[in-house]
Formats: structure tokens, C-alpha cells, sequence
């Protein structure tokens, strides 16, 4: 019989028809980008358009930036409350209707040729997109099987590059196609938030993750009590720092890369929105594989590897193209040849200029595989009904990072007259100081990244039941004992963190100690005094209670025969009292 008082319960579970309902979202969440930055820059072409003198039309150009950015300050927040008060699903419906809106409004700016009327347009789209913001990455762990997460954010990571790409080439063929009748841009943009709508329709039916939830008219106290709620957590914390660290170096190099390709690789327009395009690209197919190569849960071994990868390629592009050395070598040798030196220096730098490419799209996908993990552990690590607005939190936080990279790129241009070249070089430096001190916080992730490695190339790992695990609340992992390699197996076997009761001879040895540390390992054993054997159980005992995982090697040493020999009633007495799961594990 069902339980009454469990009626308002926040979802457990992914819906029977999850596949169906994510797919929905990401179709929906890929309108809603692509239709955003078209709009954007199809506004912008409209006043670029305009021939208006430059210093005139230089104010205009980042006024529209500006207001596409305000409204993700102004507005996470109060999308984030919605995410938590209302049905998820209801919420992105509504963000489509208010989109109808927002695109009648633009029909009638653009066949007034209002230009301030346009501009409110953009403002008026990004608002739309902050609402929606929250409610699309809070879905994904309420749609998505919790060993699906990773994929879910790598799927939807790429759909979001992609539209943002589609989005802005879309904004410039239709500027030229329909000069001087926008309005038939607008009527396109409004068909594609009509597809956008029935696409919604097709997400799962959610239930609000916390109808009880008080709209807070003042967003700073909202803002300020959701971050406590991420201080709190080290992990989710340590994710969000990450995660606008990333927003902040993606903005920073989209600036530079302008100058790059005219000062450096000396390219035209056409070919520097490709290199755009290429970091885009790589960040969308990086996001792919790393929801791949995380196996089923959220890897965060992933995360220094994309942070090694994005200081290397940042660094590489600093140096001057060799091309250009050997162009100028071919010009001395060949001075009597029958051949131009001069085309073969074109021909060597836009070589070169292609190499490039390769190199930020590579610099894009180590990104991909830096974002993704981050992303899942912003929307996995929040209890449900908290998640609408940790996720608007992050958000703001992201967008303020974009604002800092602002000044920070005005800091190395005019202040330390720094090259496009360099700005690089500086973006890899500070990924690398970066990369440092999110392993000193969080040490767990070069560990976890040492054990991807070694389960990709020496070890073959298969894991069954993994849906036993809880994905939250403490737990007691019993387990038996068939090598010196199974706490390493354990831990890259789940994204949960384990702390492991060790045998006090093997902790002490001083080759393992760092290690045991690291894992903040029990010690424990059958010689200590009775005094000391007891605070080790109630270490552990305590730790389940505080939500961390535990686990026991039950036999005491390396399996002979099977039994749990003396620990029996060492973990009887962990779990005196504790209501929690014991989880079986066998290798």
C-alpha cells in the first residue's frame, strides 16, 4: 500500500521513459541556444550593418554583448527558485512561451527598423535563457540514470557548443540573405521556437523538487545563502571554483584569438572565425568523449587531465610559428631560383594557420574533458530539492568570471603590453597554478587520475552492481582481500569517496603512509589496546554517519578461505546504531 505521507516526496529515480525525455531536452536545450545567439548576432550585424561612424558603432557593438550578459546576473537566481518551487519540466514549457513572446516583440523591432527596440530584444532572449538555464542541467540527474550523468553532460555540453556555433554562422547568412527585410529572419527564428516548444513537450513529467520553497526578493541574500550551501561541501565547492576558472579562461582566449589570427597568423575575418570555431568544436567533441571515458559514473580523474592538456596546447601557441622561420630561410636560399619565395612563404603560413587550427580545437577538447566532470558534480553533489538554485548560483558564478576575463584581458594588453601570442601562454600559466591548487584542495583527483590511467592501459576492470551503491549517505563496503591493488581498484571502481580501514603494520610502512593519508585511511589492529581498537570503530562509525563511505576488508588478509575471520564483529560494532546500507563486495 502507498504511503500518503510520501506523496510529496522529491523524484528518486529516473522515469521509465528517460531516453525519451533527455533526447526531448536536448533538442529543446539546442533551439533554445542556437535561437539565442542568433538573435544576438544578427542584432549585431544589423548595426555593423548600418554604416554608422566607427567610434559610434565601436559603443553599440559591446552594448549588445553586454545586454545578452546582464540578464545571467540579474536573472540565475530567480530561474534557479523557479527550478526548485515548480515542476522542472513546467519551467522549460514556460521559458518557450515566454520565447513566443520575446520573438513577436523582435518581429515588430525589426519591421519598425527600431534599433533600441532590437537591442531590448537580445535582453529580453537572455533573460529567457537565464530562466531556463537551471531547469536544464537540474533535469539531467532526474532524467538520467545516476551511471548516465556524465554522458547526459558531455551530450549536452556539445549541444550547447554546437548551437552556439550554428547559432552565430546562422545570424550571418541571414543578415546577408535577408538585408534590408530582417523580418524574415525573425519569422525564421520564430518557426525554430515553435520546434523548440513541441520538442519540450516530449521531456518526462518531473514533480518540483521543493514546493515548499519562498521566493527571496532580495537576489544577493539568495545568492549568498546557496553559496554557503556550496562552501559546505569541499567537493561541490572545489567544482564550482573549476568550473567558472573554465568560463573565465574560455572568454579570456576568445578575445585574443580575434588579434591572434589578424596580428600573428595574419588571416582574414573569415578564417578567424574559424579558429572560434575550432575551439567550439573541440570543446563540444572533448565534452562527448568525456562522458565516454568516464565508464559509467562521474570520473573526477578527468579533470586534471583536461587541465594538463589545455596548459600544454595554451603554451604551444605562444611560440612563433615555425613556418614563418622557415619561410624566411627559403627567402635567402632561393634568391636565384625560378620559384617565388613569396608564395611559398604564403603557402608555409597558411599551412600554418591550418596547424593552428588543429591546435586550438585541441585546446578546446582537453577543455571538453575539464568541463564535464565539473558540470556533473555541480548537479549531482546538491540534495534535490537545493539543486534549482546551486545550479542558478554556479551560473552567476560562471558569469562572473566571464566579467573578470574582461579585466583581465585590458590587465595583459594595456598594462603589461602582453602579445595575443603571450595572453596564451599566460592562459596556460594560470591553468597550471590553478590545476596546482585544486589538487592541493583536492588531493583525491591526481589519485583518481593515476587510477584512470591505470585501469585505461595495464588493469581491465568490469563492475557489476554498481546501482547498489548509494549515491548519497554513508555506506559500509564489506570486502574481501585478493591483492595489494584493491584499494586502487575500489576507488576507481566509484565516484564515491572511500575511506578504508587499513591494517596498522601495512599503514605505518612509510612507502604507504602518503598514500593512506591521501585516503584518509582507518588504521586499525587486533594488537592495539582495547581503548585504541574502539576509537578506530568509532572513526569509522562516525564517518558513516557524516555520509562517507567505509570499507572493511573483512578477512583481515589476503583471501585463503573465504570467512570473515576475526572482523566479524569489528564491523558489527561500526554499525551498532548506524542506519545505513551494508554493501557486499566481492573481487
Amino acid at each position: 500500500m502507498s504511503d500518503p505521507a510520501n506523496a510529496n516526496l522529491p523524484h528518486v529515480g529516473p522515469p521509465p521513459n528517460w531516453r525519451r525525455g533527455f533526447w526531448s531536452l536536448i533538442f529543446t536545450q539546442f533551439q533554445t541556444g542556437f535561437s539565442d545567439n542568433a538573435l544576438k548576432f544578427l542584432v549585431t550585424y544589423i548595426v555593423i550593418a548600418m554604416n554608422l561612424p566607427q567610434a559610434q558603432r565601436d559603443k553599440l557593438v559591446p552594448i549588445v554583448g553586454a545586454l545578452f550578459a546582464i540578464p545571467f546576473i540579474l536573472f540565475s537566481m530567480t530561474g534557479g527558485y523557479f527550478t526548485d518551487r515548480y515542476s522542472k519540466r513546467s519551467v522549460t514549457i514556460g521559458t518557450k512561451l515566454f520565447e513566443f513572446g520575446v520573438m513577436a516583440f523582435f518581429i515588430v523591432a525589426l519591421a519598425l527598423r527600431n534599433l533600441p527596440m532590437e537591442c531590448v530584444g537580445v535582453f529580453l532572449i537572455s533573460t529567457e535563457g537565464a530562466l531556463f538555464g537551471p531547469s536544464k542541467y537540474g533535469l539531467l540527474p532526474e532524467l538520467l540514470p545516476e551511471q548516465k550523468l556524465s554522458w547526459g553532460n558531455g551530450i549536452i555540453e556539445f549541444g550547447t557548443f554546437l548551437a552556439g556555433i550554428g547559432g552565430t554562422v546562422a545570424a550571418g547568412e541571414l543578415a546577408e540573405r535577408y538585408h534590408g527585410r530582417e523580418i524574415v529572419a525573425g519569422f525564421i527564428l520564430l518557426g525554430c521556437t515553435l520546434i523548440g516548444f513541441f520538442c519540450s513537450l516530449g521531456i518526462s513529467k518531473i514533480p518540483a523538487a521543493n514546493p515548499a520553497r519562498v521566493f527571496r526578493w532580495n537576489p544577493l541574500g539568495d545568492f549568498l545563502s546557496q553559496m554557503r550551501i556550496v562552501v559546505a561541501d569541499r567537493v561541490l565547492g572545489w567544482a564550482v571554483l573549476g568550473y567558472t576558472y573554465l568560463f573565465f579562461l574560455a572568454t579570456l582566449l576568445q578575445l585574443a584569438v580575434i588579434i591572434y589570427g589578424h596580428d600573428v597568423l595574419h588571416i582574414d575575418e573569415a578564417h578567424i572565425t574559424g579558429l572560434q570555431a575550432a575551439i567550439a568544436i573541440g570543446i563540444g567533441l572533448g565534452s562527448i568523449a568525456a562522458g565516454y571515458l568516464s565508464g559509467g559514473k562521474i570520473e573526477h580523474g578527468l579533470i586534471p587531465l583536461g587541465a594538463v592538456g589545455m596548459t600544454i596546447f595554451g603554451a604551444l601557441l605562444y611560440f612563433r610559428a615555425p613556418a614563418e622561420l622557415l619561410a624566411v630561410w627559403l627567402q635567402r636560399i632561393s634568391a636565384h631560383a625560378a620559384f617565388s619565395p613569396a608564395n611559398h612563404a604564403l603557402s608555409l603560413a597558411a599551412a600554418w594557420a591550418r596547424l593552428r587550427i588543429y591546435d586550438l580545437g585541441l585546446l578546446g577538447f582537453f577543455g571538453g574533458l575539464f568541463a564535464v566532470p565539473l558540470g556533473a558534480l555541480i548537479q549531482h553533489r546538491p540534495r534535490p530539492e537545493e539543486k534549482g538554485g546551486v545550479i542558478a548560483a554556479a551560473n552567476l558564478v560562471s558569469f562572473i568570471g566571464i566579467a573578470l576575463a574582461s579585466g583581465a584581458y585590458y590587465l595583459f594588453m594595456d598594462v603589461f603590453h602582453q602579445t595575443p601570442a603571450g595572453i596564451f601562454l599566460d592562459g596556460a600559466i594560470l591553468t597550471l597554478v590553478t590545476t596546482a591548487y585544486s589538487i592541493y584542495l583536492l588531493p583525491d583527483s591526481l589519485l583518481r587520475f593515476v587510477l584512470w590511467l591505470a585501469t585505461h592501459t595495464i588493469y581491465r576492470m568490469r563492475v557489476e552492481g554498481r546501482d547498489n551503491i548509494p549515491e548519497t549517505g554513508g555506506a559500509l563496503f564489506v570486502c574481501n582481500h585478493i591483492s595489494f591493488v584493491d584499494v586502487c581498484l575500489l576507488i576507481a571502481s566509484t565516484d564515491r569517496t572511500i575511506r578504508f580501514l587499513m591494517f596498522r603494520g601495512i599503514y605505518d610502512l612509510p612507502w604507504v603512509k602518503p598514500f593512506a593519508k591521501l585516503v584518509r585511511a582507518i588504521p586499525i589492529s587486533s594488537d592495539q589496546r582495547p581503548r585504541e581498537m574502539i576509537h578506530s570503530l568509532r572513526e569509522a562509525t562516525n564517518a558513516i554517519k557524516n555520509g562517507d563511505v567505509v570499507c572493511i576488508f573483512a578477512e583481515g588478509q589476503i583471501t585463503r578461505i573465504g570467512q570473515l575471520l576475526p572482523f566479524q564483529r569489528g564491523f558489527e560494532r561500526i554499525m551498532k546504531g548506524v542506519d545505513a546500507p551494508i554493501v557486499p563486495v566481492s573481487l
